[in-house]
Protein backbone atom coordinates (compact mmCIF):
# COMPACT_ATOMS: atom_id res chain seq x y z
CA UNK A 1 0.00 0.00 0.00
CA UNK A 2 2.22 2.57 -1.20
CA UNK A 3 -0.08 5.26 -0.60
CA UNK A 4 0.47 4.74 3.08
CA UNK A 5 3.80 5.97 2.64
CA UNK A 6 2.93 8.69 0.73
CA UNK A 7 0.26 9.89 3.57
CA UNK A 8 3.25 9.75 6.22
CA UNK A 9 5.55 11.94 4.04
CA UNK A 10 2.27 14.43 3.47
CA UNK A 11 1.70 14.51 7.22
CA UNK A 12 4.56 14.99 8.50
CA UNK A 13 5.73 17.92 6.05
CA UNK A 14 2.75 19.05 7.29
CA UNK A 15 3.98 18.95 10.44
CA UNK A 16 7.07 21.01 10.42
CA UNK A 17 8.85 16.90 10.27
CA UNK A 18 11.94 16.46 7.73
CA UNK A 19 11.32 13.18 5.71
CA UNK A 20 11.83 10.52 8.42
CA UNK A 21 12.20 10.10 11.87
CA UNK A 22 14.71 12.21 13.65
CA UNK A 23 15.18 13.72 16.96
CA UNK A 24 14.65 17.22 17.82
CA UNK A 25 17.16 18.60 20.39
CA UNK A 26 17.83 22.14 21.12
CA UNK A 27 15.06 23.40 18.66
CA UNK A 28 16.94 20.98 15.87
CA UNK A 29 15.72 18.38 13.83
CA UNK A 30 18.60 15.80 14.33
CA UNK A 31 19.74 12.40 12.62
CA UNK A 32 20.74 9.86 15.35
CA UNK A 33 23.33 7.48 14.57
CA UNK A 34 22.51 4.20 16.00
CA UNK A 35 21.01 1.14 14.90
CA UNK A 36 18.15 1.27 12.42
CA UNK A 37 14.88 1.13 13.82
CA UNK A 38 12.05 -0.11 11.53
CA UNK A 39 8.33 1.74 11.97
CA UNK A 40 5.72 -0.85 10.64
CA UNK A 41 2.12 0.31 9.83
CA UNK A 42 -0.34 -2.18 11.96
CA UNK A 43 -2.77 -2.54 9.65
CA UNK A 44 -1.34 -2.60 6.55
CA UNK A 45 1.81 -4.65 7.49
CA UNK A 46 4.35 -2.49 5.64
CA UNK A 47 7.43 -0.85 6.74
CA UNK A 48 6.41 2.65 6.46
CA UNK A 49 9.60 4.28 7.75
CA UNK A 50 13.61 3.74 9.30
CA UNK A 51 15.56 6.01 11.01
CA UNK A 52 18.65 5.15 13.00
CA UNK A 53 18.70 5.09 16.73
CA UNK A 54 19.63 8.47 18.59
CA UNK A 55 22.23 7.19 21.26
CA UNK A 56 24.29 8.36 23.85
CA UNK A 57 25.97 11.21 22.51
CA UNK A 58 22.72 13.13 21.29
CA UNK A 59 21.03 12.12 24.05
CA UNK A 60 23.42 14.21 26.53
CA UNK A 61 23.46 17.00 23.92
CA UNK A 62 19.64 17.00 24.48
CA UNK A 63 19.97 16.88 28.59
CA UNK A 64 22.64 19.79 28.81
CA UNK A 65 20.33 21.73 25.95
CA UNK A 66 17.44 21.40 28.37
CA UNK A 67 19.76 22.42 31.33
CA UNK A 68 20.55 25.46 29.56
CA UNK A 69 17.08 26.49 29.03
CA UNK A 70 15.12 25.23 31.90
CA UNK A 71 17.21 28.33 33.72
CA UNK A 72 15.63 30.59 31.95
CA UNK A 73 12.30 29.28 31.88
CA UNK A 74 12.56 29.51 35.60
CA UNK A 75 14.37 32.25 36.25
CA UNK A 76 13.53 34.99 33.02
CA UNK A 77 10.11 34.32 32.57
CA UNK A 78 7.49 34.84 35.24
CA UNK A 79 5.31 32.59 35.74
CA UNK A 80 2.04 34.14 34.33
CA UNK A 81 3.76 34.23 31.39
CA UNK A 82 4.77 30.33 31.07
CA UNK A 83 0.91 30.11 31.45
CA UNK A 84 0.64 32.15 28.53
CA UNK A 85 2.81 30.45 26.33
CA UNK A 86 1.12 26.83 27.67
CA UNK A 87 -2.12 28.89 26.31
CA UNK A 88 -0.94 29.15 23.10
CA UNK A 89 0.48 25.95 22.70
CA UNK A 90 -2.79 24.26 23.91
CA UNK A 91 -4.66 26.65 21.19
CA UNK A 92 -1.43 25.76 18.04
CA UNK A 93 -2.32 21.99 19.22
CA UNK A 94 -6.24 22.14 18.20
CA UNK A 95 -4.91 24.20 15.19
CA UNK A 96 -2.81 21.50 13.49
CA UNK A 97 -5.84 18.76 15.21
CA UNK A 98 -6.45 16.50 12.20
CA UNK A 99 -2.93 15.72 10.69
CA UNK A 100 -1.79 15.19 14.39
CA UNK A 101 -4.72 12.88 14.91
CA UNK A 102 -4.41 11.22 11.45
CA UNK A 103 -0.36 10.95 12.02
CA UNK A 104 -0.99 9.41 15.52
CA UNK A 105 -3.81 6.29 13.88
CA UNK A 106 -1.16 5.59 10.74
CA UNK A 107 1.96 4.53 12.84
CA UNK A 108 0.52 3.47 16.26
CA UNK A 109 -2.74 1.53 14.70
CA UNK A 110 -5.69 3.70 16.74
CA UNK A 111 -8.93 4.98 15.41
CA UNK A 112 -8.86 7.98 14.15
CA UNK A 113 -12.52 8.62 16.40
CA UNK A 114 -9.96 8.21 19.22
CA UNK A 115 -7.08 9.77 17.88
CA UNK A 116 -9.06 13.15 17.71
CA UNK A 117 -10.33 12.79 21.55
CA UNK A 118 -6.68 11.98 22.65
CA UNK A 119 -5.37 15.11 20.46
CA UNK A 120 -8.23 17.19 21.98
CA UNK A 121 -7.23 16.12 25.38
CA UNK A 122 -3.45 17.26 24.91
CA UNK A 123 -4.92 20.87 23.86
CA UNK A 124 -6.88 20.52 27.62
CA UNK A 125 -3.68 19.34 29.55
CA UNK A 126 -1.63 22.63 28.15
CA UNK A 127 -4.68 24.33 29.32
CA UNK A 128 -5.24 23.00 32.59
CA UNK A 129 -1.69 23.30 33.77
CA UNK A 130 -1.35 26.93 32.36
CA UNK A 131 -3.74 28.32 34.97
CA UNK A 132 -1.53 26.58 37.56
CA UNK A 133 1.62 28.00 36.32
CA UNK A 134 1.12 31.29 38.63
CA UNK A 135 -0.45 29.35 41.73
CA UNK A 136 2.40 27.19 43.37
CA UNK A 137 2.80 28.75 46.02
CA UNK A 138 4.44 27.59 49.83
CA UNK A 139 3.45 28.01 53.05
CA UNK A 140 4.23 29.46 56.31
CA UNK A 141 4.46 27.45 59.79
CA UNK A 142 4.39 28.81 62.77
CA UNK A 143 7.47 27.10 64.21
CA UNK A 144 8.06 27.39 67.82
CA UNK A 145 11.21 29.18 68.42
CA UNK A 146 9.93 32.30 66.75
CA UNK A 147 11.55 32.09 63.94
CA UNK A 148 9.71 33.07 60.84
CA UNK A 149 9.52 30.08 58.36
CA UNK A 150 8.31 29.52 55.10
CA UNK A 151 8.28 27.03 52.14
CA UNK A 152 9.28 27.56 48.62
CA UNK A 153 7.88 24.84 45.89
CA UNK A 154 11.48 24.98 43.58
CA UNK A 155 11.22 23.17 40.14
CA UNK A 156 13.67 19.93 40.04
CA UNK A 157 15.75 20.82 36.43
CA UNK A 158 15.31 18.44 34.16
CA UNK A 159 13.33 16.14 33.87
CA UNK A 160 13.52 12.47 31.99
CA UNK A 161 10.11 10.95 30.31
CA UNK A 162 9.46 7.57 28.72
CA UNK A 163 5.94 7.35 27.42
CA UNK A 164 4.09 3.89 25.68
CA UNK A 165 3.28 2.73 22.29
CA UNK A 166 -0.23 2.34 23.03
CA UNK A 167 -1.31 6.26 23.82
CA UNK A 168 2.07 8.06 22.08
CA UNK A 169 0.24 11.75 21.81
CA UNK A 170 -1.64 11.36 24.72
CA UNK A 171 1.10 10.23 27.07
CA UNK A 172 3.74 13.30 25.99
CA UNK A 173 0.71 15.78 26.81
CA UNK A 174 -0.12 14.06 30.26
CA UNK A 175 3.62 14.14 31.18
CA UNK A 176 5.31 17.47 29.49
CA UNK A 177 2.75 19.73 30.67
CA UNK A 178 2.56 19.30 34.67
CA UNK A 179 6.61 19.69 34.09
CA UNK A 180 6.13 22.64 32.29
CA UNK A 181 4.01 24.52 34.71
CA UNK A 182 6.19 24.15 37.47
CA UNK A 183 9.59 25.52 35.29
CA UNK A 184 11.06 22.29 34.69
CA UNK A 185 12.61 20.98 31.33
CA UNK A 186 12.40 18.32 29.73
CA UNK A 187 13.85 15.70 27.90
CA UNK A 188 11.36 13.11 26.62
CA UNK A 189 11.55 9.53 24.94
CA UNK A 190 8.31 8.23 23.23
CA UNK A 191 8.35 4.20 21.93
CA UNK A 192 10.96 3.69 19.60
CA UNK A 193 8.10 2.23 17.78
CA UNK A 194 5.77 5.36 17.77
CA UNK A 195 7.93 8.56 18.17
CA UNK A 196 6.49 10.98 15.83
CA UNK A 197 3.45 12.37 17.33
CA UNK A 198 5.64 13.32 19.77
CA UNK A 199 8.20 15.06 17.99
CA UNK A 200 5.70 17.02 16.17
CA UNK A 201 4.08 18.24 19.66
CA UNK A 202 6.88 19.36 20.40
CA UNK A 203 7.61 21.46 17.36
CA UNK A 204 4.18 22.78 17.62
CA UNK A 205 4.70 24.02 20.84
CA UNK A 206 8.00 25.65 19.79
CA UNK A 207 5.97 27.51 17.05
CA UNK A 208 3.63 28.74 19.52
CA UNK A 209 6.13 30.10 21.19
CA UNK A 210 7.78 27.61 23.78
CA UNK A 211 11.46 28.14 24.00
CA UNK A 212 13.65 26.47 21.94
CA UNK A 213 15.62 23.41 23.79
CA UNK A 214 13.05 23.27 27.04
CA UNK A 215 11.65 20.35 25.54
CA UNK A 216 13.84 17.87 23.69
CA UNK A 217 12.77 14.60 21.54
CA UNK A 218 15.07 11.08 21.50
CA UNK A 219 13.90 9.00 18.99
CA UNK A 220 15.17 5.72 20.14
CA UNK A 221 16.05 2.60 22.20
CA UNK A 222 15.97 2.33 26.06
CA UNK A 223 19.23 0.78 26.35
CA UNK A 224 21.03 2.99 24.32
CA UNK A 225 19.35 6.22 24.25
CA UNK A 226 17.04 5.71 27.66
CA UNK A 227 20.10 4.64 29.78
CA UNK A 228 22.26 7.36 28.87
CA UNK A 229 19.66 10.26 29.55
CA UNK A 230 18.82 8.32 32.66
CA UNK A 231 22.45 8.76 33.72
CA UNK A 232 23.23 12.34 32.53
CA UNK A 233 23.58 14.67 35.31
CA UNK A 234 21.69 17.06 34.48
CA UNK A 235 18.56 15.07 34.93
CA UNK A 236 16.96 15.28 38.47
CA UNK A 237 14.25 12.53 37.91
CA UNK A 238 12.98 9.91 36.01
CA UNK A 239 9.12 9.34 35.00
CA UNK A 240 8.08 6.23 32.91
CA UNK A 241 4.65 5.21 31.24
CA UNK A 242 4.68 1.52 29.91
CA UNK A 243 5.14 -2.20 31.29
CA UNK A 244 6.18 -3.61 34.97
CA UNK A 245 8.99 -5.35 33.48
CA UNK A 246 10.44 -2.30 31.71
CA UNK A 247 9.59 -0.43 34.68
CA UNK A 248 11.63 -2.70 36.73
CA UNK A 249 14.84 -2.03 34.89
CA UNK A 250 13.97 1.93 34.44
CA UNK A 251 13.84 1.99 38.27
CA UNK A 252 17.26 -0.33 38.76
CA UNK A 253 18.81 2.07 36.56
CA UNK A 254 17.45 5.50 38.38
CA UNK A 255 18.25 4.27 41.92
CA UNK A 256 21.75 3.18 40.71
CA UNK A 257 22.14 7.06 39.56
CA UNK A 258 20.45 8.26 43.18
CA UNK A 259 17.40 9.71 41.06
CA UNK A 260 13.53 9.55 42.28
CA UNK A 261 11.44 7.89 39.99
CA UNK A 262 7.82 8.04 39.13
CA UNK A 263 6.25 4.91 37.17
CA UNK A 264 3.17 4.47 35.67
CA UNK A 265 2.60 0.65 34.83
CA UNK A 266 0.45 -2.18 34.02
CA UNK A 267 -2.85 -3.70 35.48
CA UNK A 268 -5.13 -6.11 35.79
CA UNK A 269 -8.27 -3.89 37.15
CA UNK A 270 -11.66 -5.54 38.39
CA UNK A 271 -14.54 -4.98 37.09
CA UNK A 272 -17.69 -5.94 39.07
CA UNK A 273 -21.10 -6.25 38.80
CA UNK A 274 -23.74 -7.06 40.86
CA UNK A 275 -26.53 -9.20 40.51
CA UNK A 276 -28.78 -5.77 40.90
CA UNK A 277 -27.47 -4.16 38.34
CA UNK A 278 -28.27 -2.69 35.34
CA UNK A 279 -27.26 -5.61 33.09
CA UNK A 280 -27.09 -3.90 29.58
CA UNK A 281 -25.55 -0.45 31.34
CA UNK A 282 -22.88 -3.33 32.66
CA UNK A 283 -22.69 -5.31 29.25
CA UNK A 284 -21.47 -1.93 27.23
CA UNK A 285 -19.53 -0.47 30.20
CA UNK A 286 -17.33 -3.80 30.40
CA UNK A 287 -16.92 -3.92 26.39
CA UNK A 288 -15.80 -0.41 26.81
CA UNK A 289 -13.58 -1.21 29.56
CA UNK A 290 -11.49 -4.13 27.71
CA UNK A 291 -12.26 -3.78 23.77
CA UNK A 292 -11.68 0.05 23.19
CA UNK A 293 -8.04 0.85 22.17
CA UNK A 294 -8.03 -3.31 21.28
CA UNK A 295 -7.72 -3.90 25.16
CA UNK A 296 -3.65 -2.01 24.89
CA UNK A 297 -4.70 0.23 27.68
CA UNK A 298 -3.02 -0.07 31.72
CA UNK A 299 -6.73 0.38 33.51
CA UNK A 300 -8.62 -1.89 31.01
CA UNK A 301 -10.91 -3.93 32.59
CA UNK A 302 -9.34 -7.25 32.31
CA UNK A 303 -10.79 -9.15 35.09
CA UNK A 304 -14.73 -9.05 34.72
CA UNK A 305 -16.06 -10.49 38.17
CA UNK A 306 -19.66 -11.33 38.05
CA UNK A 307 -22.11 -12.36 40.59
CA UNK A 308 -22.81 -16.37 39.93
CA UNK A 309 -26.44 -15.51 39.47
CA UNK A 310 -25.75 -13.26 36.10
CA UNK A 311 -23.19 -14.89 34.89
CA UNK A 312 -24.34 -16.55 32.40
CA UNK A 313 -26.68 -13.95 31.28
CA UNK A 314 -23.91 -10.92 31.43
CA UNK A 315 -20.99 -13.08 29.26
CA UNK A 316 -23.81 -14.10 26.87
CA UNK A 317 -24.52 -10.43 26.20
CA UNK A 318 -21.06 -8.95 25.86
CA UNK A 319 -20.18 -12.19 23.27
CA UNK A 320 -23.22 -11.52 21.30
CA UNK A 321 -22.56 -7.50 21.45
CA UNK A 322 -19.00 -7.55 20.35
CA UNK A 323 -20.02 -8.76 17.20
CA UNK A 324 -21.32 -5.70 16.75
CA UNK A 325 -18.27 -3.96 16.88
CA UNK A 326 -16.55 -2.40 13.83
CA UNK A 327 -12.89 -3.89 13.63
CA UNK A 328 -10.63 -2.36 10.38
CA UNK A 329 -8.53 0.50 9.29
CA UNK A 330 -7.48 2.39 11.54
CA UNK A 331 -7.64 5.66 9.19
CA UNK A 332 -11.52 4.58 8.41
CA UNK A 333 -14.43 6.90 10.32
CA UNK A 334 -16.24 3.70 11.11
CA UNK A 335 -13.21 2.06 13.01
CA UNK A 336 -14.10 1.43 16.58
CA UNK A 337 -11.30 -1.14 17.16
CA UNK A 338 -7.59 -1.25 15.11
CA UNK A 339 -5.22 -3.69 15.07
CA UNK A 340 -2.65 -4.23 17.74
CA UNK A 341 0.30 -1.78 17.39
CA UNK A 342 3.06 -4.03 17.27
CA UNK A 343 3.83 -7.69 16.37
CA UNK A 344 5.58 -8.43 19.38
CA UNK A 345 2.63 -7.59 21.62
CA UNK A 346 -0.01 -9.55 18.61
CA UNK A 347 2.09 -12.14 19.31
CA UNK A 348 1.95 -12.07 23.40
CA UNK A 349 -2.07 -11.73 22.91
CA UNK A 350 -2.50 -14.33 20.56
CA UNK A 351 -0.10 -17.19 23.11
CA UNK A 352 -2.22 -15.81 26.44
CA UNK A 353 -5.29 -16.78 24.57
CA UNK A 354 -3.96 -19.91 23.27
CA UNK A 355 -2.36 -20.79 27.07
CA UNK A 356 -5.60 -20.20 28.05
CA UNK A 357 -7.70 -22.25 25.97
CA UNK A 358 -4.65 -25.43 26.85
CA UNK A 359 -5.76 -24.56 30.46
CA UNK A 360 -9.45 -25.32 30.08
CA UNK A 361 -11.23 -21.53 29.48
CA UNK A 362 -14.04 -21.52 27.46
CA UNK A 363 -12.86 -18.96 24.60
CA UNK A 364 -15.56 -17.20 22.85
CA UNK A 365 -13.96 -15.14 20.39
CA UNK A 366 -15.92 -12.06 17.29
CA UNK A 367 -16.71 -14.08 14.72
CA UNK A 368 -14.76 -12.34 12.22
CA UNK A 369 -11.77 -10.36 12.00
CA UNK A 370 -10.51 -8.25 8.71
CA UNK A 371 -7.79 -9.69 6.48
CA UNK A 372 -4.83 -7.35 7.05
CA UNK A 373 -3.50 -6.35 10.12
CA UNK A 374 -2.70 -7.53 13.99
CA UNK A 375 -6.14 -8.28 14.63
CA UNK A 376 -7.16 -9.91 17.64
CA UNK A 377 -10.84 -10.84 18.02
CA UNK A 378 -12.52 -9.39 21.32
CA UNK A 379 -12.56 -12.38 23.08
CA UNK A 380 -14.28 -13.79 26.40
CA UNK A 381 -12.36 -16.18 28.72
CA UNK A 382 -14.71 -18.64 31.39
CA UNK A 383 -14.36 -21.38 33.09
CA UNK A 384 -10.74 -19.99 34.96
CA UNK A 385 -10.18 -19.21 38.22
CA UNK A 386 -8.53 -15.87 39.65
CA UNK A 387 -5.34 -17.64 39.96
CA UNK A 388 -5.07 -18.55 36.04
CA UNK A 389 -2.18 -16.53 34.33
CA UNK A 390 -5.09 -15.13 31.94
CA UNK A 391 -6.42 -13.63 35.44
CA UNK A 392 -2.79 -12.47 36.83
CA UNK A 393 -0.93 -11.72 34.16
CA UNK A 394 -1.43 -8.40 32.02
CA UNK A 395 -2.44 -9.12 28.00
CA UNK A 396 -2.81 -5.77 26.94
CA UNK A 397 -5.27 -6.62 24.45
CA UNK A 398 -9.31 -7.40 23.83
CA UNK A 399 -9.12 -10.15 25.91
CA UNK A 400 -11.59 -10.43 29.48
CA UNK A 401 -11.40 -13.38 32.21
CA UNK A 402 -15.17 -13.69 33.33
CA UNK A 403 -14.87 -14.29 36.87
CA UNK A 404 -17.66 -15.83 39.34
CA UNK A 405 -18.24 -15.06 43.11
CA UNK A 406 -20.74 -15.66 45.71
CA UNK A 407 -20.99 -12.35 47.66
CA UNK A 408 -19.59 -9.17 48.11
CA UNK A 409 -16.76 -10.33 50.61
CA UNK A 410 -15.59 -12.86 48.05
CA UNK A 411 -15.98 -10.02 45.26
CA UNK A 412 -13.51 -7.59 47.01
CA UNK A 413 -11.00 -10.89 48.11
CA UNK A 414 -11.05 -11.85 44.22
CA UNK A 415 -10.47 -7.77 43.34
CA UNK A 416 -7.49 -7.71 45.30
CA UNK A 417 -5.91 -10.62 44.51
CA UNK A 418 -3.64 -9.29 42.16
CA UNK A 419 0.00 -8.15 42.23
CA UNK A 420 -1.72 -4.95 40.62
CA UNK A 421 -3.28 -1.49 42.17
CA UNK A 422 -4.38 0.27 39.27
CA UNK A 423 -8.19 0.68 38.65
CA UNK A 424 -11.46 -1.26 38.86
CA UNK A 425 -14.91 -0.52 39.01
CA UNK A 426 -18.46 -1.59 40.63
CA UNK A 427 -22.00 -1.97 38.99
CA UNK A 428 -24.54 -1.76 41.33
CA UNK A 429 -28.06 0.00 42.34
CA UNK A 430 -27.01 -0.43 46.23
CA UNK A 431 -25.40 2.72 47.23
CA UNK A 432 -23.92 1.60 49.89
CA UNK A 433 -22.20 -1.22 48.86
CA UNK A 434 -21.07 0.29 45.78
CA UNK A 435 -19.08 2.99 48.24
CA UNK A 436 -18.25 -0.28 50.55
CA UNK A 437 -16.42 -1.57 47.39
CA UNK A 438 -14.71 1.51 46.44
CA UNK A 439 -13.10 1.31 49.69
CA UNK A 440 -11.78 -1.74 50.65
CA UNK A 441 -10.87 -2.58 46.64
CA UNK A 442 -7.25 -1.62 45.89
CA UNK A 443 -6.84 1.14 43.06
CA UNK A 444 -5.53 4.23 42.35
CA UNK A 445 -8.76 5.03 40.37
CA UNK A 446 -12.42 3.58 41.08
CA UNK A 447 -15.52 3.60 39.09
CA UNK A 448 -18.97 3.47 40.05
CA UNK A 449 -21.26 2.23 37.53
CA UNK A 450 -18.95 3.53 34.65
CA UNK A 451 -15.85 2.66 33.37
CA UNK A 452 -12.18 4.42 31.90
CA UNK A 453 -13.39 8.09 32.80
CA UNK A 454 -10.39 10.24 33.60
CA UNK A 455 -9.41 14.00 33.51
CA UNK A 456 -5.93 15.92 33.64
CA UNK A 457 -7.16 17.30 36.76
CA UNK A 458 -7.87 14.34 38.88
CA UNK A 459 -4.83 12.18 40.25
CA UNK A 460 -4.06 9.04 38.42
CA UNK A 461 -1.32 6.10 39.74
CA UNK A 462 -1.39 3.00 40.91
CA UNK A 463 0.37 0.82 43.24
CA UNK A 464 2.58 -2.37 43.91
CA UNK A 465 3.33 -3.70 40.16
CA UNK A 466 1.27 -0.72 39.19
CA UNK A 467 3.88 1.42 40.43
CA UNK A 468 3.79 4.73 42.23
CA UNK A 469 3.44 8.22 42.05
CA UNK A 470 1.01 10.72 40.53
CA UNK A 471 0.95 12.05 37.08
CA UNK A 472 -1.99 14.33 36.79
CA UNK A 473 -4.52 16.54 38.86
CA UNK A 474 -2.60 19.02 41.58
CA UNK A 475 -1.00 15.71 42.36
CA UNK A 476 1.70 15.94 39.48
CA UNK A 477 2.85 19.44 40.97
CA UNK A 478 3.96 17.78 43.43
CA UNK A 479 5.97 15.46 41.77
CA UNK A 480 7.86 18.05 39.49
CA UNK A 481 8.84 20.39 42.42
CA UNK A 482 11.10 20.36 45.43
CA UNK A 483 9.93 22.44 48.76
CA UNK A 484 12.53 24.43 50.05
CA UNK A 485 12.47 25.87 54.15
CA UNK A 486 13.95 29.00 54.51
CA UNK A 487 14.23 30.47 58.12
CA UNK A 488 14.36 33.58 59.07
CA UNK A 489 15.40 34.85 62.52
CA UNK A 490 13.41 37.81 63.60
CA UNK A 491 14.47 38.59 67.19
CA UNK A 492 16.44 41.19 68.37
CA UNK A 493 18.86 38.88 69.81
CA UNK A 494 20.09 35.61 67.64
CA UNK A 495 18.59 32.36 68.73
CA UNK A 496 21.81 30.56 67.28
CA UNK A 497 23.71 28.39 69.84
CA UNK A 498 26.26 26.38 69.86
CA UNK A 499 25.12 23.05 67.83
CA UNK A 500 21.76 23.68 67.74
CA UNK A 501 18.54 26.34 67.28
CA UNK A 502 17.11 27.56 70.61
Amino acid sequence: MPERKTLLLSLMQDLGLGQTVQSLVGGQLRDGAGDAVVLEDPYALIELTRYADCGAALAAEACEAAAAAQKEWAAGYSAAHRGDIMQDVARAVLDHHEPLARLEALVAGKPIRDCRVEVSKVAEMFRYYAGWADKLHGEVIPVPSGHLNYTLREPLGVVFQITPWNAPVFTAGWQIAPALATGNGVVIKPSELTPLTTVALVRIAESAGLPEGLVNVLCGLGPTTGQAAIEHDAVRKVIFVGSPETGSRVAVSAAQALKPAVLELGGKSANIVFGDANLKHAALGAQAAIFSGAGQSCVAGSRLLVHHSVHAELTDMIATGMNAINLGDPLDEATEIGPISNGRQFAHVSGMINAARDAGAQVRSRETTPDSGYFVPPTVLSGLGNRSAAAQHEIFGPVVTAIPFADEDEAIAIANDTAFGLAGAVWTSDVGCAHRVAAAVRAGTFWINSYKAIHVSSPFGGSLNSGFGRSSGSDALMEYTSPKSVWLDSGKTPKIAFGYVS
